[in-house]
């Protein structure tokens, strides 16, 4: 097995830098997705995972809700989700909101809750 993925093999637009890329068949206990959300208020719904999940804004703006919290966090930023806590994002604009989201297990494993 090559160390090494092509981005081909897990961006599924390449202009955007947008793809999902699970580490456990690569022998890695993390997953990471990286997002390219164009429009404002655009964004996954309420859910939750079995492990945390970190966040690193690349460029935009988003709004966060992290349990009952509401957090504004923009370019260079980085937010932690504790594991199991109930959480969705969106783009608050102008422009496209960026992001690079790492789940610390080798597999996709979501509850939505919306």
């Amino acid at each position: 097995m090559s160390p090494i993925t092509q981005p081909a093999e897990w961006l599924t637009d390449l202009q955007r830098f947008h793809g999902e890329w699970q580490g456990g068949p690569h022998g890695a206990a993390i997953c990471v997705i990286a997002n390219h959300i164009e429009g404002p208020a655009d964004g996954p719904r309420l859910h939750k995972h079995p492990y945390p999940e970190t966040f690193v804004i690349r460029s935009g703006r988003g709004l966060f809700t992290i349990g009952d919290e509401r957090i504004e966090a923009s370019s260079g930023q980085i937010l932690v989700v504790p594991a199991n806590t109930p959480h969705k994002f969106e783009n608050l604009g102008p422009g496209p909101l960026d992001t690079i989201d790492i789940h610390e297990h080798g597999t996709f494993m979501t509850e939505w809750l919306e």
